[in-house]
């Protein structure tokens, strides 16, 4: 008997193990197919391109001072957000990496953001150039419909330019590239308006790093900004690249400016697609 149960113990032992290695060595459930070109291989992107996913969102930021509050990357980090949410409302939509460089005022003399450190820049004509290439290799595989996210402001008529530039060039193709205006006016106009329409002020709203720009970063990614300056509102001024008043912002804040942007965004895509 106890040869017996000796067998049985030994048996279930064996087993367990040999359980424990089939799931050390099984391979990890593949998770849902990611809309960003980041997270697939050339093969995933062949195959949604085949499938129907034409359209492809350019999310473009830019690196630079936002306030000793608010991080250097916050439009990157914005745009690319921002961008994934528009493309799963969109489906068949995909989203390139972000563009982190861009035009932020002249290096030498330094002006605009340039006069604060950690701020890139490069030459609007090397940005439209950019553009321009990333559109034409978009449509050499196959995308019909390329779309610029632009996050700020001050490259929009690049924006504009590079995309007119290349639907002249391939206008014998079925590609054809977009500036999106809508993305940029509902968070530069539209937000700070229903701002000003709860009671805040234009002075307290801004136009860089204030309320506004703060509190969509906080709904964003609330580690995008440094809550304790923040609160504290010291140096919180022109003189530090501050336009604006950004110690009232909060996420709940900026919660629905950035579903606003998302929705404005999806709505004017697709009356772009309607008409290409």
């Amino acid at each position: 008997m106890r040869a017996r149960i000796g067998s049985i113990v030994r048996f279930a032992a064996a087993a367990a193990l040999a359980g424990l290695t089939a799931l050390a060595i099984a391979p990890p459930a593949r998770a849902a197919a990611s809309v960003y070109l980041d997270d697939l291989t050339t093969t995933e992107v062949e195959a949604a391109v085949a499938a129907g996913a034409t359209t492809v969102l350019v999310p473009i930021g830019g690196t630079e001072e936002n306030g000793p509050h608010m991080v250097l990357g916050k439009h990157n980090v914005r745009a690319r957000v921002l961008a994934g949410r528009i493309a799963h409302a969109l489906g068949n939509t995909l989203v390139a990496p972000v563009i982190a460089y861009v035009p932020e005022g002249s290096i030498e003399p330094p002006s605009e953001h340039m006069r604060f450190t950690g701020t890139i820049s490069i030459p609007p004509a090397a940005f439209e150039a950019t553009l321009e290439a990333i559109a034409e290799s978009f449509a050499a595989h196959g995308f019909r419909d390329i779309v610029f996210l632009g996050d700020h402001g001050g490259y929009r008529k690049s924006e504009a330019a590079a995309a007119a530039r290349f639907n002249r060039t391939w206008k014998r193709s079925p590609a054809r590239a977009l500036a999106l205006a809508a993305y940029y006016r509902a968070a530069a106009v539209d937000f700070p308006a229903a701002l000003r329409e709860r009671g805040y002020t234009n002075a307290e709203i801004g136009t860089h790093a204030g309320l506004a720009d703060t509190a969509l970063a906080l709904a964003v990614d609330p580690a995008l900004v440094r809550e304790d300056i923040l609160r504290g509102g010291r140096d919180l001024d022109a003189a530090h690249g501050v336009y604006g008043d950004p110690r009232r912002a909060t996420a709940a804040l900026g919660a629905p400016g950035v579903d606003d942007i998302v929705r404005a965004s999806v709505a004017a895509i697709r009356q772009a697609l309607t008409r290409h």
